[in-house]
């Protein structure tokens, strides 16, 4: 194995010197020992967020008080994360908000999207999409009555084509699947389901700061995000929306609030949507969260969609290539992501049978990925933080767990309440 792990070093130091994003680093400050691979389901803080928090906690909350809404332009925070998200997924600044969660999100633009097709009754996803999407599918058809229903495919790869019938109002999918990584080409997918007469609604969860996205170009119709994964907005930081230009004045959310109204200062007792996207935004932003991923945003500034993708594709081909060169064929470790780039998103994910075991063994020695029931041991590459040398460390200390068996030890096997 030695002489495998000098070819690699040699390998990772050669494509950490061509890292135009090496730099990036820099602006993280990860515990000491720690190899960071969980990115993708909460990213760390960029240094300048902590000095954030306080300065608006201590003089923007603590002594300008309710004066902050105009004087530190809280109630534009919506607007602006939004602007700078927008750059990320190739879409106008005025075409995305930053608020509530991914799932609210969700049952808004679900429901706005069933609005512009009243004809049609049917809503497809995968069966193996993120839970939080169907249950919000679910419950909204439910109430909804009158013949509206959810039809789950098992791949939209291979499914799709032969689901889609005059039925069909929208297709709701997230680009990248959260188990195994697999991603979807969304300008493909999404010129299918027009061609259906159907709108294409994306789960970006896994999608936005980690690859190239180009939501206006591809044909989206509309899309929700997550704030606290490849963003680094913080633990629960708000998500976004995004809607087409053709459907934002005509679309009706099922939810409205008072920051959705077209005067909301008025406090008029009826309801009359804002224009555009501002339709979307429900109720007082949460200050301090919005602060924190606005700053948290600044990671990205001047950097090409490109870029990010072809960092992340590099981490995670390197990685797969460490793992099958190091971990012993025994071991019973297989790959469940793709292995084309191109159909991977910023995730490796292997199977294994002792799975939950294994990864708690590897965090035990300072490599933090997770887990994902029945048997997926989980690895996100965020392209900002990350270096080739330390994935090739995480690579080892894998391979070591294994060969040395560290990972059947009672205390690994006993599940925590978040895996």
């Amino acid at each position: 194995m030695a002489d495998a792990v000098s070819d690699l070093r040699d390998r990772a130091q050669d494509l950490d010197l061509a890292d135009g994003l090496a730099a990036r680093a820099d602006l993280f400050d990860l515990p000491r020992g720690v190899i960071y691979l969980d990115g993708n389901s909460l990213g760390p803080p960029p240094r300048g967020v902590m000095d954030r928090l306080t300065r608006v906690a201590g003089q923007e909350w603590g002594v300008d008080l309710i004066t902050s809404w105009n004087k530190n332009g809280w109630m534009g925070f919506g607007a602006r994360i939004g602007a700078r998200i927008a750059a990320l997924v190739g879409a106008a600044p005025e075409s995305i908000r930053a608020c509530d969660s991914t799932s609210v999100n969700l049952l808004k633009v679900l429901s706005a999207a069933l609005s512009l097709r009243p004809g049609r009754r049917i809503v497809i996803s995968e069966r193996g999409n993120f839970p939080t999407d169907l249950y919000v599918a679910q419950r909204l058809l439910e109430e909804l009555g009158g013949g509206y229903a959810l039809r789950l495919i098992d791949d939209a790869e291979t499914d799709l084509d032969d689901a889609l019938d005059a039925d069909v109002a929208v297709v709701m999918l997230t680009q990248t699947d959260y188990r195994s990584g697999r991603k979807l080409n969304m300008r493909r997918v999404s010129d299918a389901i027009h061609q259906a007469g159907a709108l294409a609604l994306w789960d970006l969860a896994h999608s936005a700061g980690a690859f190239e996205v180009n939501l206006d170009a591809d044909g989206a119709d509309f899309a929700v995000g997550c704030g606290y994964k490849f963003l680094n907005g913080g633990p629960g930081a708000p998500a976004f929306v995004y809607a087409a230009e053709s459907h934002r004045e005509t679309a009706r959310p099922i939810l409205a609030g008072w920051l959705g109204h077209a005067a909301p200062f008025d406090f008029r007792p009826d309801y009359e949507p804002a224009p555009g996207m501002d339709r979307y935004v429900i109720g007082t932003p949460p200050v301090l969260s919005m602060a924190a991923l606005e700053t948290a945003l600044e990671a990205y500034d001047g950097v090409d969609g490109r870029m990010i993708e072809a960092k992340t594709a590099g981490l995670g081909d390197f990685f797969i290539d460490c793992v099958e060169a190091l971990v012993p064929d025994e071991a019973g470790l297989l790959l469940a992501s793709p292995r084309d780039r191109t159909r991977r998103g910023a995730q490796v994910s292997f199977r294994h049978s002792e799975g939950y075991a294994v990864m708690q063994a590897l965090i035990a020695r300072g490599v933090i990925g997770d887990f994902r029931a029945p048997d997926i041991v989980r690895f996100g590459f965020s392209p900002l933080y990350l270096t080739y040398g330390a994935v090739l460390d995480a690579a080892v200390i894998l391979a070591e767990i294994f060969t040395t068996h560290e990972w059947d030890r009672p205390e690994y096997k006993t599940r925590a309440a978040v895996t």
